[in-house]
């Protein structure tokens, strides 16, 4: 039989191995000695970085990439027939959007046409009749100078017979008759002349409808021009680059002036930022100073942009409701100031796209004089050296 074999007491929970305790005490007392050390060169590389770079690094979360969008609308009341669009999708400026029926609008251009034609016709009667009325005027004065002829000759033949009765060469009659001569001579000339003058005034009045006529022709001019503008009102066109969205407007819809229908929001670099700092954050910043932009929505990417300009005040002015400090309970709180920043060209055509109006972001600020400076740690350790 085998004997039975004794099985060793075992060790205390508290209690080690000589064999264990041997390679700890030398790792405990060169993390005691070597620990302190780094962490006073991870400190001095921190306080140096801050100090020359970290400091001037103007950070806020508070920004958003914002973008004029163009709400469109119709300029004349009319039905949809068309809509060239679909949701979301990219297009060109002057690329068409919706169209309306213009119908109604056609009809109102031709009859404005066909006014301008008709005021065209009476310039043409106006100034026909001015052209005649200057040949009976020259008639008129042809009159007035045979009358004068008339009128000489007359007088003539009176003192003739006048001097020939003095002598006995004449009869009384006769120098009667070369007396009423002459008055008759002379009532031809002022009748000559009396013509004359309606037919002078004829040619004013003339002269006044035709300007009223060339008048009511700039109306009819502007009234066509007004109809053709109305009438291209009928197509609803993109007014600069971007993306169709918000799309409102139904086939067979009859819309109003003023009525929103659809919305082109711009893409890729005609975007910018507005981050809204802290006025204690101003203090360094102008504008020209490098930014750099990382958006939620794109982690990956960091996107290059420049200080534009500042607000003309706070954010908290431009509120529906602005506040009002003149009261007896006052507490002071930090202004928002929203600052424009525009995105650098050259960058990622691929990133911009992906962009869209109200995407938060991170803005940093490089307010450094030498703004091209390298922002690392390593860049700070060298400058000490």
């Amino acid at each position: 039989m085998n004997a039975p074999v004794t099985k060793p007491a075992p060790l205390d929970a508290g209690q080690s191995t000589a064999a264990d305790a041997k390679p700890r005490r030398p790792l405990r007392r060169l993390l005691l000695r070597v620990g302190p050390v780094v962490l006073l060169i991870a400190a001095a590389l921190g306080g140096t970085w801050y100090w020359q770079t970290g400091r001037f690094l103007v950070e806020t979360d508070d920004a958003y990439v914002q973008g004029d969008i163009s709400v469109l609308g119709p300029r004349v009341a009319a039905d949809v027939v068309a809509i060239a669009v679909a949701d979301n999708q990219p297009v060109k400026a002057g690329d068409l959007l919706i169209s309306l029926d213009e119908r109604d609008l056609r009809n109102a251009r031709d009859q404005a046409a066909a006014t301008l034609a008709e005021t065209d016709a009476a310039i043409a009667t106006a100034r026909e009749q001015l052209a005649q009325q200057q040949a009976q005027i020259d008639a008129a004065g042809a009159q007035v100078e045979q009358a004068r002829a008339e009128q000489t000759r007359a007088a003539a033949d009176a003192r003739r017979t006048q001097s020939l009765v003095g002598s006995g060469f004449a009869s009384r009659q006769s120098a009667d008759q070369t007396v009423a001569d002459q008055r008759k001579a002379e009532a031809a000339v002022t009748a000559a002349q009396a013509q004359l003058l309606v037919q002078r005034q004829s040619l004013g009045v003339l002269a006044a409808q035709l300007r009223q006529a060339e008048a009511r022709r700039t109306q009819a001019a502007a009234a066509l021009a007004q109809a053709e503008t109305n009438l291209s009102y009928t197509s609803i066109r993109a007014p600069v680059d971007g993306i169709a969205g918000n799309r409102a407007a139904q086939i067979g819809q009859h819309v109003q002036p003023g009525q929103q229908l659809i919305a082109v929001s711009p893409a890729g670099a005609r975007l910018y930022v507005v981050a809204n700092f802290k006025e204690t954050q101003l203090a360094l910043m102008q504008p020209g100073q490098p930014v750099e932009v990382t958006v939620d929505a794109i982690p990956d990417t960091v996107f290059h942009a420049r200080v534009n300009s500042f607000a003309p005040a706070t954010g908290s002015q431009f509120s529906l409701l602005p506040p009002e400090n003149a009261t007896g309970n006052f507490t002071k709180i930090v202004q928002r100031v929203p600052v424009k920043l525009v995105l650098e060209e050259g960058q990622d055509a691929t990133a911009l796209a992906r962009l869209r109006p109200g995407l938060s972001v991170v803005a940093e600020v490089d307010t450094r004089a030498d703004p091209h400076a390298p922002r690392g740690l390593w860049a700070a350790v060298r400058n000490l050296f």
